[in-house]
């Protein structure tokens, strides 16, 4: 059997996949200052939901800026260290480790800051989200 994945054809196209540790995938992300783990999810949901851990050890170099996903929704836990967030209403959220959030598509954020280590799991639908930049809300 292989480390990254069973070929086993199931419903839909769907099939099952198994991601190790001890063989991990990175892939290229939105952020060059954060490494990207696919975890399978997007080949064996075919294309239906992404996941993937993002890791950084320096912390965010600046903020992302204003933007919004192009997408049903993205779901995030935190395992290690904290994420904050800038939300139209002038509110920031800060996200700490065993904390969640889910962003539903087409809500402008912009990530603020993130603490110097930081670990996450992040879904989103459909697996190919797209990113949009937006102005920040008159609000803000």
């Amino acid at each position: 059997m292989s480390d990254t994945a069973i070929n086993q054809a199931t419903q839909n196209g769907k099939r099952v996949v198994v991601s190790r540790i001890a063989n991990p995938d990175y892939v290229e992300g939105r952020r060059n200052f954060f490494k990207y783990r696919d975890l399978g999810v997007t080949s064996g949901s075919n294309g239906e939901l992404r996941a993937q851990i993002t890791e950084g050890s320096a912390g965010m170099i600046r903020p992302t800026g204003w933007h919004y996903h192009v997408c049903d929704g993205q779901f995030v836990y935190m395992i290690q260290g904290w994420v904050e967030l800038e939300f139209a209403d002038g509110k920031n959220i800060r996200i700490g480790e065993g904390d969640s959030i889910f962003i539903p598509g087409g809500i402008p954020h912009n990530e603020i800051a993130t603490s110097e280590n930081i670990k996450l799991i992040e879904v989103s639908i459909p697996a190919d989200m797209g990113t949009e930049v937006c102005e920040p809300p008159s609000e803000v």
